[in-house]
């Protein structure tokens, strides 16, 4: 969501911060926004509303700034409209502030500050940080302990990056949100992002600090970045490590999107992972996963990780016959769920600071739960906080919709089945899922190599009204995900349904003007091709993925798109959503949406 970048040292700092705010456009943003000390000692804040390119121009050339330090921002909205007011950073002449979280007390420290005569410059919930502070500075507090006094006020998941407007130093702090600082000790420099990503190439060392722990950037201090517990006393409540990542990682290549090639990079990482989980230094985790006897599973995830999780799901209770049930991790806490010892949580994250996961996730640590997670990013929140941890090793995944992530998701999953299998020391068994995830990976090859199909289907149906996406069994999970792709990035209307569920009312919806992609695996095809045909008596226009060489399927549609099912199992459906993703891709770009950054949405949702 809300991205942030921070910079003090001797380089230009505005500059540094700009570059780090783009790497960050992914995250999905509203308006953008920079604070940074001149070497006057001036505190200046520029802020426009709409994408970075509009902040840019304000600015001008960057390489005539000459900053001591900056903080930026890039906001998604959450209290008060999309506005420059409303934009970060916030300011009051004496310092500046950015904020990525939810105060969820908000009205009560509203009515308080202002019972006092302060006034409020926008509608944000982050203004009232930055008016606390003030008070606390008014006080004769110093920078830390009004950082400490003030942070404790606030309820709910925030982390704050403020900067002094006399000396330039940075401050930060966080509960329950992301936040990273690093050093560059070759150029005395200081960062701090709401994403490593933004580092790269930057820092030499990166720092992730615990919850309620200050940090402190300043070149006058022997170390340039410090730790605090909120009593202000010397923290050691962080996680260092080198920074590994290198910048070539986030270029297009030779496609127009990064989603594009996301779709196309999917082969190699499904081969990667059976190679390193069933063959190379993974076969450890797995081996040592193999020893827990659930006596049933409960997943949590959000969005596209939950479809994932209902496809995993499916193979804990089909291959496993562990009981398993599937909850959307915003909804997990509120409902009182049943958990305990001997039950195991998974939680399912790409980027591994979804709000809601992660609160899932402390539900479970609380009653001493088994959990594992299922995620992408390594060192993000859920990644150091989960005992267990299967990572995905998708590798970067920028695009806001995800499209290799949710095929790694699940086959982490499979690989997790087969772990709680009791087979997963027999080589047969190994060699037989490992040839099975390189079938998977030879379909997807072949299917790309068709794209021109999907794309001519998509132009000839982009226009239509409605989309419904239907699949039976293990296809109803492929069948939610291809529509929450087509509304993500083509802005349509667009539903998934179990087959046998659009006779209980959505079909009132069918005529003409409504397509109906049908996903039809060999399984059940009979019963499927029934509902195809109570749509298509209805006048809705049908785009049928198929079993190759089957003739009943083939004429039955407008559109046909066979596959090759052959040898895949209980992995077909994650071939048949691979044709999801490019006709979503497909009918975006006929429709001319921005594709790797669709509106309203972020990549990392780090608010409840």
């Amino acid at each position: 969501m809300c991205g942030i970048v921070g910079h003090l040292g001797s380089r230009n700092s505005v500059n540094i911060v700009v570059e780090g705010l783009k790497r960050l456009e992914y995250r999905g943003y509203d308006s953008a926004g920079v604070s940074y000390l001149d070497r006057d000692h001036t505190l200046k804040i520029l802020k426009k509303k709409g994408k970075l390119e509009r902040l840019q121009g304000a600015l001008g050339d960057l390489t005539q700034f000459d900053a001591l330090s900056c903080i930026g921002h890039t906001r998604w909205a959450t209290h008060g409209e999309v506005s420059e007011a409303n934009s970060h950073p916030h300011a009051n002449g004496r310092m500046a502030l950015v904020h990525n979280g939810i105060v969820e007390n908000t009205s009560d420290l509203r009515e308080e500050i202002r019972a006092e005569g302060r006034d409020f410059k926008s509608e944000t919930d982050s203004e009232i940080f930055l008016h606390l502070l003030e008070r606390e500075r008014e006080r004769g507090l110093g920078f830390l302990e009004s950082i400490s006094v003030s942070f404790k006020k606030l309820r709910g998941n925030s982390a704050f990056v403020v900067i002094d407007g006399k000396t330039g130093d940075i401050f930060a702090v966080k509960k329950g949100a992301p936040l990273v600082c690093g050093t560059c000790k070759t150029n005395a420099e200081a960062y701090i992002s709401s994403d490593p990503y933004a580092l790269v190439g930057e820092a030499s060392k990166l720092y992730f600090p615990g919850d309620n722990v200050i940090c402190h950037l300043s070149v006058k201090n022997t170390d340039i970045v410090n730790f605090y517990n909120l009593d202000c006393s010397t923290s050691d409540r962080y996680m260092a490590k080198g920074a590994g990542l290198s910048v070539e990682v986030y270029g297009k290549g030779n496609f127009e999107h990064f989603m594009l090639k996301e779709i196309h990079e999917q082969p190699s990482p499904i081969r990667e992972l059976a190679c390193y989980y069933l063959e190379g230094e993974g076969a450890g985790f797995l081996e040592e996963v193999a020893k827990v006897r659930p006596s049933r599973i409960i997943i949590a995830a959000c969005g596209t990780a939950h479809y994932a999780g209902m496809m995993v799901a499916n193979f804990l209770e089909q291959l496993n016959r562990i009981p398993c049930t599937v909850d959307l991790a915003s909804e997990f806490r509120y409902r009182h769920p049943v958990v305990e010892k001997g039950v195991m949580g998974i939680l399912i994250s790409q980027s591994g600071e979804t709000a809601d996961t992660l609160a899932a996730f402390e539900l479970c640590r609380e009653v001493s739960m088994e959990t594992i997670s299922i995620v992408n990013v390594e060192d993000s929140t859920l990644h150091r906080e989960c005992p267990k941890n299967l990572t995905i090793r998708a590798g970067t995944e920028i695009g806001v919709a995800s499209t290799k992530a949710f095929t790694q998701q699940v086959l982490a999953g499979r690989l997790l089945s087969f772990a709680l299998s009791g087979t997963f020391l027999d080589k047969g068994a190994r060699k037989g899922l490992r040839e099975k995830f390189h079938i998977l990976a030879s379909r997807v090859e072949a299917l790309l190599g068709r794209s021109d199909e999907i794309q001519a289907i998509a132009e000839a149906i982009h226009n239509y009204r409605g989309f419904f996406f239907t699949g039976r069994g293990k296809y109803y999970p492929v069948a939610l995900e291809g529509a929450l792709k087509l509304k993500e990035i083509a802005y349509v209307h667009a539903e998934g349904y179990a087959s046998g569920e659009l006779k209980h009312g959505p079909i009132a919806l069918i005529d003409e003007t409504m397509v109906n992609i049908a996903i039809v695996g060999p399984e059940l095809k009979e019963k499927t091709i029934s509902n195809v045909q109570e749509i298509k008596a209805r006048k809705g226009v049908i785009v049928l993925l198929g079993p190759k060489k089957d003739k009943t399927t083939s004429d039955l549609g407008d559109y046909f798109f066979p596959l090759n099912f052959e040898g895949l199992g209980e992995l077909s459906p994650l071939y048949a959503n691979v044709a999801n993703q490019l006709l979503a891709y497909y009918m975006a770009r006929f429709k001319g949406t921005d594709i790797d950054k669709p509106r309203n949405l972020a990549k990392s949702v780090t608010v409840e």
